[in-house]
């Protein structure tokens, strides 16, 4: 996709799936740029599947983070439709700053609720219509 006005990027989007775009703040906020503090191994969990042809208008995405399944605290909840930017203004948007290709992956955000993960968390990202992903948080070696 490469210039492409909203009915194109449309067309252009295959498919929905599941993310946890783990950010090391006390690096970004020291390092003053991005690359580091979400570059290191592990730190973008993506899955487990990709889903087509999804409405994403309206669907609730939720991120939990506990020690075991009957300890989850919801960290992050909200819907699709309270997003600033929608997914095909968001790709018609990238596409006239760089070309996207087949596989390229764009994250949308995330809601309100971003807060430190200890070491032995579990974190679970569920989308509704797609499906949950969850991660254990273990050091990064």
């Amino acid at each position: 996709a490469r210039r492409a006005d909203r009915a194109a990027a449309e067309r252009a989007i295959f498919g929905y799936t599941c993310a946890n775009d783990v950010t090391a703040r006390d690096l970004q906020r020291s390092d003053g740029q991005w690359t580091r503090a979400k570059g290191f191994d592990s730190f973008c969990p993506i899955g487990p599947w990709i889903t087509t042809g999804l409405d994403v208008s309206d669907l609730e995405i939720r991120c939990e983070v506990g020690r075991n399944p009957e300890e989850m605290e919801v960290r992050q909840l909200g819907r699709t439709k309270d997003m600033v930017f929608d997914v095909p203004g968001l790709v018609s948007y990238i596409s006239h700053v760089m070309t996207l290709l087949p596989g390229d992956v764009v994250l949308t955000g995330t809601p309100a609720g971003v807060s430190p993960l200890t070491e032995g968390d579990t974190v679970t990202v569920r989308i509704q219509g797609i499906g949950e992903l969850s991660n254990p948080v273990v050091p990064v070696a």
